[in-house]
């Protein structure tokens, strides 16, 4: 079982990252805006002109934490990952998969339907939640008619029919 951890994301411009003990330390201006423990972060991303320290980077390579640079608007820079990990046996089994028509036909219909659940769960909760502000009865009539693609989905026996 994997332990969900949290991403801290940077957004004061020209702050610093740096590494104190076991701590990510943000500092602006050489004040210290927040401190957080180390082991509770799965990744790090920064907006602007923020810096980090090489230790940092190295102890987020070490631990596979995430160090991700993006601009201000949020366009890539450049990240610090760390070693990759990797799992040949479940590579060649995916590839398997991707080769087998039925196999992954099987799984691109289990994420169809899924996202299609997923819409309209969305759908029907903004009809509890907002019901006075929206138009309820076309939201249901959407509802329906994702219900009827969930079934044409399912009764899909090759991509060629999708199309």
């Amino acid at each position: 079982m994997r332990k969900l951890l949290n991403t801290l994301y940077v957004t004061t411009p020209d702050a610093y990252l740096s590494l104190d003990g076991e701590n990510v330390v943000v500092l602006k201006d050489e004040e210290r805006l927040l401190r957080v423990p180390i082991h509770n972060l799965e990744g790090v991303v920064t907006f602007g002109y923020t810096g980090a320290s090489p230790a940092l980077m190295r102890a987020c390579a070490d631990r596979g934490i995430a160090l991700s640079f993006l601009s201000a608007h949020g366009r890539f820079l450049a990240s610090v990952i760390g070693e990759t990990q990797g799992n040949v046996i479940l590579r060649r089994a995916q590839f398997r998969a991707a080769d087998d028509e039925k196999q992954s036909m099987g799984i691109a219909r289990n994420i169809l339907i899924g996202k299609l659940h997923n819409s309209r769960w969305v759908l029907e909760r903004s009809t509890r939640d907002y019901a006075e502000r929206l138009d309820v009865d076309r939201i249901k009539l959407a509802c329906r008619q994702i219900m009827e693609l969930v079934q044409e989905v399912q009764d899909v026996e090759s991509y060629g029919a999708m199309l």
